[in-house]
């Protein structure tokens, strides 16, 4: 069986460990990432960097590498690839799964104010706050580029490039992030309002706790919906289980056993 897996998040990498990706009686697992990152974590098996042309392209590789089984568990953000992904997958007539981590839910005590979208929560910033810590990426910073009035402090992995804030620190760090960390910044950068998208999992979520606590208010772009028709698993646990239930397809000059 050949799997390719959209990856390079947590989740990914965990799941071809579950599937025994690069060990000599595992199944063929092909990790495809985007290449957004300098130095992203690598996971065991075969590993792709770049984009495959849209979803003919990634439908045209499919067939040529024999893909049995399409799995994507790019970052909840990632849209375009997810719904290139779902159409792909149809043309190319391979099953497709999607592996989400759950969403963040808002608990006793949280100001949270929803966002559809990375400009409509720079709108809801003026009347929240004036020094914003901006956990969205580096990407998309154009929408707060506008907002002069306030002072950002940007956190992301790899340094983002203009049109940004022209009133902006930068931090380059990578999660996972600890509580106390995150207290800590928060009160030595005079943090008053919290910006995040809702990506969900363990390792970035400390900061909603301590801005709860803190009383900081915390706009939370919402995340883009699966496309339609498309399975989906909330762990790896549950995408490997998926992966164990398909039989391989018959190929052409092949018996079905």
């Amino acid at each position: 069986m050949h799997i390719l897996i959209l990856g390079g998040t947590g989740e990914a990498r965990r799941l071809t460990g579950l599937l025994g990706a690069g060990a000599a009686d595992g199944p063929r697992v092909t990790s495809s990432l985007a290449g957004r990152v300098a130095a992203p974590r690598l996971p065991p098996g075969e590993v792709r960097v770049g984009g495959f042309g849209g979803a003919d392209g990634l439908a045209a590789w499919l067939r040529t590498h024999e893909v049995d089984a399409l799995i994507d568990a790019t970052h909840p953000f990632a849209r375009t690839i997810s719904f290139n992904a779902a159409a792909a997958a149809a043309r190319a007539h391979v099953p497709l799964l999607a592996l989400r981590r759950p969403g963040w839910v808002p608990g006793e005590g949280d100001r949270w104010h929803p966002a559809d979208s990375l400009d409509q929560a720079a709108a809801l910033l003026p009347g929240l706050g004036r020094r914003v810590f901006l956990t969205t990426g580096r990407m998309g910073l154009a929408a707060f580029a506008p907002l002069d009035a306030l002072w950002f402090l940007m956190r992301s992995v790899d340094a983002p490039e203009p049109p940004f804030p022209a009133r902006m620190e930068v931090l380059l760090d990578r999660g996972p992030f600890t509580l106390e960390g995150e207290r800590e910044l928060l009160r030595a950068h005079r943090v008053d309002v919290l910006v995040t998208k809702d990506s969900g999992g363990a390792a970035t979520a400390p900061k909603l706790t301590a801005a709860r606590e803190a009383g900081i208010p915390v706009v939370v772009v919402r995340r883009p919906p699966v496309p339609d028709g498309v399975a989906v698993a909330a762990t790896p646990e549950e995408a490997a289980a998926w992966v164990a239930g398909l039989t391989v397809r018959s190929r052409p000059g092949q018996s079905s056993g």
